[in-house]
């Protein structure tokens, strides 16, 4: 006859190891989508640089968003690599990379090309973000937009690392004496909640 005890011992081996595998971070490929409007592009971007444990590599045409930034800013904060290289054209007037570069974020700025269009990020050297979305507040709120994540996919990553590689090697480190946004907006990096910047330049990117 099994005891009560050997019984209460079996159950509870048997919840932890439940609770385990459902804690344990999945290493198998996924794919998923947001789109814009309808509130999920945003979202599944944030989720994904919360997720980073490693490193984060951004490239990035027109960079606006208060919300990707203080995600990259908080990853950066609890160990994680994190470098922007961005379009400078499409980052002469409010931007958000001026901000990144005073919060110890490394960012280059690429003037090589008509446009430097690329939006994507590279997290922990195995999963993928792209799509149309650029890291705008209108891309988000007042444009039709997508974002692909492909999750644990190395081989993919892979290729994109390399291109981003050549992309941050041939871009200038951006220089914070020459920026044009003002210092003040550091202030904006604090725990509380901030407000988006208000510019004709967020209707048209």
């Amino acid at each position: 006859m099994i005891s009560r005890t050997a019984i209460t011992l079996g159950l509870t081996a048997i919840l932890m190891a439940s609770f385990s595998t459902t804690a344990a971070p999945s290493t198998h490929p996924s794919v998923s989508v947001g789109f814009s409007p309808g509130g999920t592009s945003l979202t599944t971007v944030l989720s994904v640089i919360e997720q980073a444990q490693t490193s984060v590599d951004v490239a990035a045409y027109s960079f606006t968003s208060d919300p990707i930034a203080m995600a990259l800013v908080k990853a950066r904060r609890r160990g994680v690599n994190v470098r922007v290289m961005a379009d400078k054209k499409g980052n002469m007037h409010v931007s958000e990379v001026s901000d990144l570069a005073r919060q110890k974020v490394p960012v280059r700025l690429n003037d090589n090309y008509a446009i430097m269009h690329n939006k994507f990020m590279i997290i922990d050297n195995k999963t993928l973000e792209t799509g149309s979305l650029n890291y705008t507040s209108s891309a988000v709120s007042r444009n039709a937009e997508n974002v692909l994540i492909l999750a644990n996919m190395p081989e993919v990553a892979s290729r994109y690392s390399q291109e981003f590689e050549r992309l941050w090697n041939e871009s200038a480190p951006l220089d914070l004496n020459t920026a044009t946004d003002a210092p003040a907006h550091t202030a904006r990096y604090s725990n509380t909640r901030r407000e988006s910047a208000s510019s004709i330049f967020h209707l048209f990117h």
